[in-house]
């Protein structure tokens, strides 16, 4: 759902897009090329079709900085000791002097297909709720037993539509089989950039790095986060060679 023309037009915020390098599962993907571009290429298109101001890559990598640089793309170069995208995303936000009410929204760097009016959408939650530091998005489970499966983050919220908790397991755990009230929670987040100040500078909770989910940092320290429902799905994320070949047949019946 879009907003007002009053509030599209006051609404402010920024792209930030996290890429390494060492995936684990596929090494070198933001680089990988899928009909002549590199799968990096597709996401900073994606987000350059959003309400953004400004589109950057932020990255440790100087063959990924190279290739951004080259389609004319702009890149910021943080450290390379960073646990999460978050943390990458926070030391450019200081960096660059962003001030602390600036919006900006993390675009994985393996999401070719993420829809930019998600982006708009998620990152219009903290416009419309100036009380909020940060969102995020969910959406219904769209195949069978993806509660099940540890590659799908799943959230539950509470009666005001922020996250009690997120995982890789089934939650909530329903003794008498009841349907699950979880959703597939989508990994695009909404911060203010006082927040990711305060980020920085919080310890790794052994949730996070149990799950592996940085937004668990956010949540054990104490603050909120809104989950935004997703009018549609995401569409593919690269995490595996056979993502790359679903990606790549999804291009060819455009």
């Amino acid at each position: 759902m879009s907003g007002s023309a009053s509030e599209s037009a006051s609404m402010q915020f920024d792209v930030f897009i996290p890429a390494r390098y060492g995936s684990r599962r596929l090494p070198g993907k933001p680089l990988i090329p899928i009909r002549g571009k590199p799968l990096i290429q597709y996401v900073y298109d994606c987000a350059s079709s959003s309400s953004a101001a400004r589109v950057v890559v932020v990255t440790d990598d100087e063959r990924i900085e190279q290739t951004v640089l080259g389609f004319g793309g702009e890149v910021f170069v943080t450290r390379s000791d960073h646990p999460t995208g978050t943390d990458r995303i926070a030391e450019a936000a200081v960096a660059m002097g962003l001030a602390d009410d600036r919006i900006i929204v993390n675009v994985q760097g393996d999401e070719p297909q993420m829809p930019p009016s998600l982006i708009d959408e998620v990152a219009r939650a903290l416009v419309r709720q100036p009380q909020l530091e940060m969102s995020t998005a969910s959406y219904p489970f769209t195949a069978d037993n993806q509660e099940n499966d540890p590659n799908v983050v799943k959230v539950v919220t509470n009666a005001e539509g922020s996250a009690l908790y997120f995982s890789r397991a089934p939650i909530p755990w329903s003794r008498e089989k009841r349907p699950v009230q979880a959703q597939h929670h989508i990994g695009i987040y909404a911060y203010r950039v006082a927040l990711l100040k305060a980020f920085l500078d919080w310890e790794r909770s052994e949730m996070e790095l149990v799950e592996q989910l940085e937004q668990l940092r956010v949540l054990y320290h104490g603050g909120r986060i809104f989950v935004h429902q997703a009018a549609a799905s995401p569409g593919v994320a690269v995490d595996t060679r056979q993502d790359l070949i679903n990606f790549e047949n999804s291009l060819a019946t455009v």
